[in-house]
């Protein structure tokens, strides 16, 4: 078992992936921390609406653009940044992502302009951005093919089937190629025959009915659309290429009970099934044992009793409890543990401990790391007190 540093080494995109609620945007947050601090320019992308990420890095707000980290805000928390090394931060508006693929698409401003003032685009657009894992992986596409960072971290989109990201840019390409979208782009399709003089009694009708042109304004969406689909098609092919590159590694992130770890598993198998570059798995939030024995409520509450100068009582038997529920808790812990590290081989593995308090800071972010970046035997030592 070894450091998240010697894991992602030589990359130059980091996918941390999971379900939801193991910690996978404090994971981000932390690496990028960590190898900013090791001389390198990073970003960190995250699609989180609840400012976490904003928060632990000291920022007011995070938008589409890539914000910087003060240094000095790093170094009064006693991170060193090296000579070189920058961290940036930015959350991923997946509708000004969408609107900026069809700027860049579209064949000229009028195209541009007729598309995106287009009330079914507008709905269109909110409701695939929606479905916001085809966005997260086009704007690090961009940033990637910017060439402006030596490292891309990115928190994936909250989802209840974390493959939905890796399948999302086929989804995409087959939705474009689809016999669907092509009846309406077709010369004889849909926008043609709206266009027609026999359809003016249907279109005034239906004007009345719902306030506007509706099959007026799919007309012009489909016409000012269709010029666009080969740059679209051919940006989503590329982003597909971008996740199975050798550049692109996922570290998948999860939790110590037991349904993240069979979703640790099944995930890390879909990887290798789709031939894409599994890193290593950080577990969050691991209870150690702190002895080899299951401890026993007397011999604790007299040894707790003891310290206590004698005056314990009630009070040393109540630690005791909680001690041995503690040590049931870190005996699971270690057996799911244990399974993850038998199913992935050979893989890397990195547990992180259960701490005191919540990760909000950058002062907590720069604690996770002292686990995330330290090899296995320093992180035992340290989350069981004895690695100083």
């Amino acid at each position: 078992m070894t450091s998240i540093e010697r894991v992602i080494d030589g990359r130059q995109i980091v996918i941390c992936a999971g379900s939801g609620g193991v910690g996978k945007t404090t994971t981000s947050a932390a690496i990028a921390l960590g190898m900013a601090a090791r001389g390198l320019k990073v970003c960190v992308l995250t699609i989180d609406p609840a400012k976490r990420l904003a928060d632990s890095l000291g920022l007011d707000e995070l938008g589409n653009e890539a914000t910087r980290v003060d240094p000095k805000l790093l170094a009064r928390h006693g991170i060193d940044a090296a000579e070189g090394g920058e961290l940036w931060a930015m959350m991923l508006d997946a509708k000004e992502t969408f609107d900026a693929l069809v700027a860049r698409h579209a064949e000229d401003a009028a195209a541009r302009d007729r598309v995106l003032g287009n009330r079914i685009y507008q709905q269109i657009s909110g409701a695939l951005a929606g479905s916001q894992e085809y966005m997260a992986m086009e704007k690090l596409f961009e940033l990637h093919s910017e060439g402006r960072f030596d490292l891309l971290v990115l928190d994936t989109p909250p989802s209840r089937n974390a493959l939905d990201f890796l399948d999302a840019p086929r989804r995409l390409i087959q939705f474009i190629e689809g016999r669907s979208l092509q009846i309406f782009l077709r010369p004889t399709g849909l926008a043609a025959r709206v266009a027609g003089r026999g359809a003016s009694v249907v279109l005034s009708v239906l004007k009345r009915i719902v306030g506007f042109d509706l099959l007026a304004d799919l007309s012009e969406f489909f016409t000012a659309f269709s010029g666009m689909i080969d740059g679209f098609r051919d940006r989503a092919h590329r982003v597909n290429t971008l996740l199975a590159d050798r550049r692109t590694c996922f570290v998948v992130v999860c939790g110590p009970q037991g349904q993240p770890i069979d979703e640790a598993v099944f995930f890390h198998s879909k990887l290798v099934e789709n031939e894409m570059h599994f890193a290593g798995v950080v577990v969050n939030r691991v209870r150690y044992r702190l002895g080899t024995r299951a401890p026993r409520l007397r011999d604790l509450s007299t040894r707790i009793e003891a310290e206590l100068g004698g005056g314990g009582g009630p009070l040393a038997e109540e630690a005791a409890r909680n001690l041995i529920e503690y040590d049931v808790l870190a005996q699971r812990d270690a057996r799911n543990v244990a399974r993850l590290a038998k199913s992935l081989g050979d893989e890397h593995l990195i547990r992180v401990p259960y701490l005191d308090t919540d990760v909000h800071d950058l002062a907590g972010l720069a604690e996770i790391n002292r686990y995330l970046f330290a090899d296995e035997e320093t992180r035992i030592g340290l989350a069981t007190g004895d690695g100083g």
